[in-house]
């Protein structure tokens, strides 16, 4: 293939005694004329790839047809109303809908009504206690930049903003229902309805991402935000005792290394979710008024083998989710002694989340399920009966395809035992194959339904996802292993996953493709780099690639406690060790890579892509395509479904043509 041809220039940074050579910085402006011309002759060459691969087509076809599943959310309840997330067959986005005491169903927020393009996004949304108003965000062009406004429910009307800067703000309302928490410019603020947000007292004056609580009577403020060692640091306010312009928040935890979520119960206890002493989880409660790790006592203790995730109490039962090697269970707790008295049942081995109750309390618990095969559906569970039933199911019905799934289990390179899901039809012999992996910010990789995988699978490939540490699956000393310093460790369980898939014979090298998205387009990138010979094709979405400069663009300042900084020498060694940028080499046979960009992403900038795609095309000693597709109109991840689905037909046409593939054969 001949790829368009890019300007090497002689651009080296020189940063604590390393030469840091970066020949397509050029690359990095998307208005200089010249990277618009390079870029607009990649989307020709992309544009006649991809009218070529063939079944593609077909590939869209059936990843829409399988789509057309549908979701459905757990409800929010407000009295005897309830507000929850649809999505049918026909919507290109899940819509906002409220259900009356009478159990009639109303749009409030459709984005595809907002805005017919569909390029508009629901990005979040929080009821006030009483339910007449709901605070939602907004954004354009998957740019995540959200506007928040306030809508009267009863009228429709629009009663306050727009506010821009939102970025997926959560919302805390006071129980006036005429005020509220929320993050602007990754600042805590108190709005008042009515005026100017320029106005609204900061609470918290340092930018981080932070998250936000309150009581069911509006007296106990919690804030959180990830802190610069791993972790969060963790505050408490009595707003009984103090303004609520200016509250009075006491330090819990700061600094400590460990993560920490808290709420406060109905019966008055502060409830901590916490990793201190336990790098699975545990469950503590404590007096709000003495609140620090001293005065913490041990509800429920961690479990050896499985991670805690959430909690919910109804009545005098206590029920906490857990995943047991990346299989989600809920088990039932003694709500005053913590002590276990079984399990919720689950429809199958699969991934819980979502766990809600009424604000007022009582006997009923709401979660969503997923599996491999089964769309993402809400769940109702009665502590009185012990009786778990389905609450609303996913609304498009269809047929999936018969597949078995099994976990393997493999050594890495340090001899740690690694998970890996592996996906198939029934039969034997290699197949092409591809292994998925994501490996950073305790992230993990549960079964889940997938319009993606399923089409694979259904013409005969191997599906593999690789739980390699850098993620959550076994807790936090597994994302730890992963990140700063021990960074490697994810690359090297993703090469041993797929020395794995070769030596049972699941696949081979000439089958296999490498598939990862934002930090698993990381992942990708270095197992490219670092073993070309294991793969045909590799398929990097949303990457960071160029870890010297990753900080200077996106929202890559907000990385460093996972990535760590060129900035200090000792980390910018490390990260020039593994920057699948600064690896390209030239002379290598690379694997056929498909690299994609988005022009609304506001998280991890195009210019990775651009640079990475250049180098790779410059260095390949092979006739394999290195090709970049670019899309504008959408960002990093919330998109209408037909892009969702155009998005995945690319991509799996992509790895079918190079992997020997064929859908429908």
């Amino acid at each position: 293939m001949i790829h368009p041809p890019a300007e090497r220039r002689p651009v080296v940074d020189h940063l604590h005694g390393h030469a840091v050579p970066d020949p397509y910085r050029w690359l990095e402006d998307p208005a200089d004329p010249e990277t618009r011309s390079w870029s607009a002759a990649q989307e020709e060459l992309w544009r006649a790839h991809a009218e070529e691969l063939p079944g593609r087509d077909l590939w869209r076809s059936r990843v829409a047809a399988l789509t057309g599943a549908g979701s459905a959310g757990t409800p929010a309840w407000r009295g005897e109303s309830r507000f929850f997330l649809r999505r049918t067959a026909e919507q290109r986005h899940a819509v906002l809908y409220l259900a009356g005491p009478g159990g009639t169903e109303e749009a409030l927020v459709d984005p595809a009504a907002l805005d017919p393009s569909g390029l508009t996004t629901l990005d979040h949304w929080q009821p006030s206690l009483d339910g007449r108003l709901l605070a939602y965000q907004l954004s354009r062009n998957g740019d995540e930049r959200s506007e928040l406004r306030v809508m009267d429910v009863a009228t429709r009307r629009t009663v306050d903003g727009p506010i821009d800067r939102c970025r997926y703000a959560p919302v805390a309302w006071l129980p006036d229902g005429k005020s509220f928490y929320y993050v602007r410019s990754r600042q805590v603020r108190l709005h008042r309805l009515g005026t100017p947000a320029g106005d609204d007292a900061v609470v918290m004056g340092e930018e981080r991402s932070y998250g936000l609580g309150l009581d069911h009577e509006g007296r106990w403020l919690t804030i959180a935000a990830p802190s610069a060692g791993g972790g969060n640091d963790l505050w408490l306010a009595d707003l009984s005792a103090s303004s609520p312009d200016s509250p009075d928040l006491r330090v819990i935890q700061r600094d400590a290394g460990v993560a920490t979520l808290p709420a406060v119960g109905r019966d008055g206890r502060l409830y901590l979710l916490t990793t201190l002493d336990a790098p699975r989880g545990r469950l503590c409660v404590a007096d709000p008024a003495r609140p620090d790790p001293e005065h913490w006592s041990e509800l429920v203790g961690e479990d050896p083998e499985a991670v805690i995730g959430e909690f919910a109490i109804a009545g005098p039962v206590l029920l906490v989710s857990r995943t047991r090697h990346a299989v989600g269970e809920i088990g039932v707790h003694d709500l005053a002694t913590g002590e276990r008295r079984g399990e919720v049942p689950l429809p199958g081995l699969g991934s819980v989340r979502g766990l809600t109750t009424r604000p007022e309390g009582g006997h009923e618990v709401w979660f969503t399920y997923t599996d491999s095969v089964t769309p993402v559906s809400v769940h109702r569970h009665d502590t009185r009966t012990g009786r778990t039933s389905l609450w609303e199911a996913a609304p498009g019905a269809l047929e999936v395809p018969e597949l078995e799934s099994r976990q393997v289990v493999f050594s890495s390179s340090d001899g740690t035992r690694v998970r890996m899901v592996v996906l198939a039809r029934p039969g034997s012999g290699p197949r092409p194959a591809i292994l998925y992996g994501y490996g950073g910010f305790g992230a993990s990789l549960t079964p889940s339904y997938s319009s993606y995988v399923l089409p694979w699978v259904e013409a005969g490939g191997v599906f593999a996802l690789a739980q390699v540490r850098g993620g959550g699956e076994e807790g936090a000393d597994w994302h730890r292993d992963g990140m700063l310093e021990r960074k490697q460790n994810v690359f090297d369980d993703f090469a041993a996953a797929a020395e794995k898939l070769v030596a049972d014979g699941w696949t081979t090298p000439a089958l296999l493709g490498a598939c990862g998205e934002s930090n698993g387009g990381l992942l990708v990138g270095a197992a490219l780099t670092q073993r070309p010979e294991l793969f045909a094709a590799a398929v990097c979405s949303a990457p960071l690639l160029d870890m010297v400069r990753y900080e200077h663009s996106g929202l890559g300042p907000a990385w460093r406690s996972e990535y760590g900084s060129a900035d200090d020498p000792e980390q910018l060694g490390r990260l020039l060790g593994y920057s699948p940028y600064h690896r390209v080499t030239k002379g290598v046979d690379y694997p056929a890579t498909l690299l994609t960009t988005f022009g609304g992403d506001s998280r991890v900038d195009p210019l990775h892509a651009r640079k990475m795609c250049a180098a790779l095309q410059w260095a390949t000693s092979g006739t394999r395509p290195i090709l970049l597709r670019h899309e504008d109109g959408v960002g990093h991840a919330s998109r209408s479904a037909d892009r969702a689905i155009g998005l995945a037909a690319d991509m799996l046409a992509f790895l079918a043509a190079q992997t020997g593939l064929e859908i429908g054969g």
